[in-house]
């Protein structure tokens, strides 16, 4: 039963992130927590983000603003220098909690700090920030999307570059994670995988499609509220199994 929600779940999260380049994986995060320890939930959902980000920087190759990239992997090779000369993992309950913050950045007001991944600079502390947080918390779509918002760039500039850049910290993550997770004998058997890549590519191009018709208003307020509502659920379900209620 846990492999056929995380199949589902997979496929569906997959054309979420097709769609807005984050949210999918918010979601899939959520889920995999619940049913896996906090190491393999790690593993296993950037095994998937990996694939589905791969795929859907693939489809807008064409997209991708490749000097930003550029310079946000060297703040993420800062960030996986640090990481890996410290052993750290959220308990589950602030592991949620830390999930439904996340998605309270994109709420800061331009003017109070305005930030943008095309100047070398901010690139680079994007690359070293999100390969953290993403590292921590399993999830840092919205925080990308912070560096992102400020230019008025289109939206599929917005989830190709985004892409590209999450599958560099999703492979941090397993690299960070894997060690501990295999020594739990906590990873689910990887057969599932032979259905839920393809599932992934399958969410992804879907989602791909639905993109090309949307506005770029449209997929900047559909963002907004949908990453919010998940925020609030994961903080809610943080604070209960704090309280053990």
């Amino acid at each position: 039963m846990s492999i056929l929600i995380l199949i589902i779940s997979v496929f569906v999260t997959a054309f979420i992130s097709g769609v807005f380049g984050m949210a999918g994986g918010l979601i899939l995060m959520g889920v995999l927590a619940m049913i896996l320890p906090v190491s393999a939930a790690m593993v296993v959902h950037g095994v998937v983000q990996t694939v589905s980000n791969g795929w859907r920087a693939i489809l807008l190759g064409k997209w991708i603003d490749w000097r930003i990239l550029g310079i946000y992997l060297t703040g993420s090779a800062t960030a996986a220098a640090v990481l890996f000369f410290a052993a750290f993992e959220l308990p589950k309950p602030w592991l949620f909690i830390v999930l439904g913050m996340v998605p309270a950045v994109i709420w800061i007001p331009q003017h109070w700090l305005r930030l943008d991944a095309g100047h070398p600079v901010q690139a680079a502390v994007c690359g070293f920030l999100v390969t953290g947080l993403n590292t921590v918390a399993g999830v840092s779509g919205p925080l990308v999307d912070v560096f992102f918002v400020a230019a008025p760039r289109d939206r599929r500039i917005i989830v190709a570059t985004k892409a590209a850049t999450q599958v560099v910290s999703h492979l941090v993550k397993v690299a960070y994670y894997i060690a501990p997770a295999i020594a739990a004998g906590a990873l689910p058997q990887t057969h599932w995988l032979l259905i839920a890549g393809p599932l992934a590519i399958i969410g992804t191009t879907l989602g791909a499609r639905l993109l090309e018709v949307m506005s770029d208003v449209q997929f900047r307020n559909w963002t907004k509220w949908i990453v919010s509502g998940i925020g609030a659920i994961y903080v809610i379900r943080g604070a209960l199994l704090l309280t053990g209620s």
